[in-house]
């Protein structure tokens, strides 16, 4: 497939891809957008002239919403034919490519638009589906040579998080507060977190609405996901040690998570179908599925000061993770809890067996043990204030290349 929209080769937004996403155009209006290249597409124009009226079950104008979770909600015959037409008219020869009116009415370069939370969360749901992130973690937390809980082999291990402070790439975060027990003190402190990390995801979203009773089987799972992002799951090791016993994270993960703005959709990444590690021992019927249920998605983690370069720090996979999706989902709802339309699911650090591959700080540094040495000869223990973390993502195979973009935030000092 060639487009008549150039782009560069290594672009991620290649006309393989054709994500969502939700934006600002003209500083004015905000429309559902699609994405080739650096040209971001205003789709609820693109419908009002009219190309996409041969896309059935389409019946409404879904794209002038400030979110993407009506068109989400139209399920994937839908979003399938709808994410197809858009891949036909950016072809060279449609009849959008001599349509110098459209182009100049929908096409818009991305410095010209702001991107937004591409939907709203109704609720938020945290995995821990890295079997080397969770070893690293036991080792250095508890027994070294029985790193991993009983449990964590047989069901994928999750919290439920807070969904109100997911925010978008490029939005700024303060660093949080509260309660921490230096290893030295007899008492609590408050303060600021002196052990401030980042937590290198990736988020699937829900496409339906359950109701309670009701479960989806791993058998199901694909057709109730509409879609993937990059996920940081900002997180303060010090406040978390001292209150996750007995009932996990709280304060030291609420206070804020970044996502990437654009959608990948399932369909866009199904060239880069890989499987997953082998499970041992053998889970229980519900959680058994059939074929290759994991993606081959490389994935990277910068720091940039505010004065000085970026520097990367890890790159890890997708490919990883122990537990993928469909079961995450399958065990999710197998009590019966009910999803929602929105519902974002991340999976946990995602680190692989090398050390570059380790996806936090918590396990760079060994929990600060082993200072990081970026490019303008700082060192780092944990992410200092006015830091900039960036993530990205990108699947690549025979040619073709689907990526995520990246998702980036900002530390501020406490307020």
């Amino acid at each position: 497939m060639k487009s008549f929209v150039n782009y560069p080769e290594n672009s991620d937004f290649s006309i393989h891809n054709i994500p969502f996403g939700v934006a600002v155009f003209n500083k004015e209006y905000i429309a559902c957008a699609t994405r080739i290249g650096d040209v971001v597409i205003d789709l609820a124009t693109l419908y009002d002239f009219g190309f996409l009226d041969d896309v059935e079950g389409l019946n409404d104008n879904v794209f002038e919403a400030y979110t993407l979770n009506e068109f989400i909600e139209l399920g994937k015959p839908v979003t399938n034919a709808v994410r197809l037409k858009i891949q036909e008219l950016l072809l060279e020869g449609s009849s959008l490519s001599n349509d110098e009116k459209t182009i100049e009415e929908c096409f818009f370069q991305i410095d010209e638009v702001k991107m937004l939370m591409p939907v709203h969360v109704p609720n938020y749901t945290d995995f821990y589906s890295s079997i080397e992130h969770a070893t690293n973690v036991g080792k250095m937390f508890r027994d070294p040579a029985n790193a991993l809980l009983p449990n964590w082999k047989h069901l994928p291990v999750g919290y439920h998080g807070r969904a109100s402070s997911i925010v978008v790439s490029g939005t700024d975060m303060h660093r949080p507060k509260g309660q921490t027990k230096p290893a030295d003190a007899d008492q609590p402190v408050f303060g600021p977190s002196k052990q401030l990390d980042f937590e290198l995801e990736m988020a699937f979203i829900v496409n339906r609405n359950t109701e309670m009773g009701e479960s989806i089987s791993t058998a199901q799972a694909e057709d109730s996901i509409f879609g993937m992002v990059l996920f940081n799951d900002w997180s303060a090791r010090d406040i978390q040690s001292w209150e996750y016993v007995p009932l996990g994270p709280f304060l030291a993960k609420n206070f804020g998570s970044s996502v990437s703005p654009w959608i990948i959709t399932l369909e866009a990444l199904e060239p880069f179908r890989t499987a997953s590690p082998k499970q041992e021992p053998e889970v229980l019927d519900y959680l058994k599925f059939s074929g290759d249920k994991n993606y081959d998605i490389n994935l990277e983690v910068s720091i940039a000061p505010e004065q000085g370069t970026e520097t990367v720090i890890c790159r890890s996979n997708y490919k990883f993770m122990y537990w993928n999706m469909c079961q995450q989902l399958a065990h999710h709802t197998v009590n019966g809890c009910n999803v929602e339309v929105g519902d974002m699911y991340a999976s946990g650090t995602i680190s692989g067996e090398e050390k570059d591959s380790f996806g936090s700080m918590l396990e760079l540094t060994w929990r600060g043990q082993n200072p990081l040495k970026l490019s303008d000869g700082s060192e780092r223990k944990f992410i200092d204030d006015n830091d900039t973390v960036i993530m990205r993502g990108f699947a690549e195979k025979d040619g073709v290349r689907v990526g995520f973009g990246e998702v980036s935030g900002k530390i501020l000092p406490a307020k």
